[in-house]
């Protein structure tokens, strides 16, 4: 199972309800921190997480509404014992800015930070793979995905109708290998069938542009900055940002099955429903998230 923690869904400026962007997925001893804008350490504790379980952190620019909880998260880890090596993954400038961070103050940890500015698929594991894909922001800026592999099955009515024995064969049959039993030869894609790819995409942060729909496409979750509705296009625009609308048609148009909106500004602090019924015209499948929230895959 994965799971997202919305630790922040503010835009530049918070408010009494929303902290600064921060987003944590959780999957089979991986925790990736997505952003993690001023106050994110103390969202871990209202959350009851353990920010010492953090192993990896994308960010997707240097604004500091993105960014500016890095220097307390990391020296409050480093203060409670963490001793792994530490992965800060970021779009070009990043490890300038990150060279720059660690002299704003006198950082007392010991273990291994590695930085790498990052685009395309950067790590694979057996069970997923992270890839990057530049946005148009402003400064340097990156829309992230969580890709888990599909998974080859043993249809197991098919085995059965086939009368083949559990053991080594069925080994063989998981990795894509076809089989002999009794003078005869099983192929693998006879008995065998692939579960669908989890796709978990982040786009934080940018103006419309062409690249976002090819690199969200079939996505299970899109989540998606709106921070503006409709009818201030004009002004999403002028601050490379999206609105609510723009994201939903998107959504519609990649077949993302889940759209999740964050990155609220503050003049909807009062009324957050008018992005979700924006959204909601356009593509039926949203949900706003709010501080805390979970969403499980």
């Amino acid at each position: 199972m994965m799971k997202l923690t919305f630790l922040g869904t503010s835009d530049a400026i918070p408010t009494a309800k929303r902290n600064h962007t921060s987003i944590l997925l959780t999957y089979d001893g991986e925790n990736i921190l997505v952003d993690c804008g001023e106050g994110t350490q103390r969202q871990f504790r209202k959350a009851k997480l353990n920010p010492n379980k953090i192993n990896r952190i994308l960010l997707s620019h240097w604004h500091g509404d993105h960014v500016l909880g890095l220097s307390g998260m990391l020296q409050s880890m480093s203060l409670s014992g963490y001793n792994k090596t530490l992965h800060i993954y970021g779009p070009k400038g990043t490890k300038k800015f990150m060279k720059e961070l660690m002299k704003t103050f006198v950082y007392q940890g010991k273990h291994k930070i590695e930085v790498k500015e990052v685009t395309g698929k950067f790590f694979e594991t057996k069970d997923f793979y992270l890839e990057a894909k530049p946005m148009q922001h402003g400064p340097p800026c990156n829309a992230y995905s969580f890709v888990k592999k599909g998974i080859l099955r043993i249809d197991k009515k098919k085995l059965k109708k086939a009368k083949l024995p559990h053991g080594p064969l069925l080994s063989r049959l998981k990795h894509g290998k076809n089989i002999k039993y009794k003078g005869k030869t099983y192929l693998a894609k006879n008995l065998t069938y692939k579960d669908n790819e989890t796709k978990i995409s982040f786009v934080l942060d940018t103006k419309i542009n062409k690249n976002i729909t090819p690199f969200v496409k079939d996505s299970t979750i899109l989540v998606s900055e709106s921070t503006y509705s409709d009818e201030l296009k004009d002004m999403a625009s002028k601050h490379k940002h999206m609105t609510a609308k723009q994201v939903s048609e998107i959504a519609k148009k990649a077949k993302v099955e889940k759209l999740i909106l964050t990155h609220l500004s503050q003049r909807y602090e009062k009324n957050p429903k008018k992005i979700l019924d924006e959204a909601k015209k356009y593509f039926k499948n949203s949900f706003l998230a709010q501080d805390l929230d979970v969403f499980t895959v």
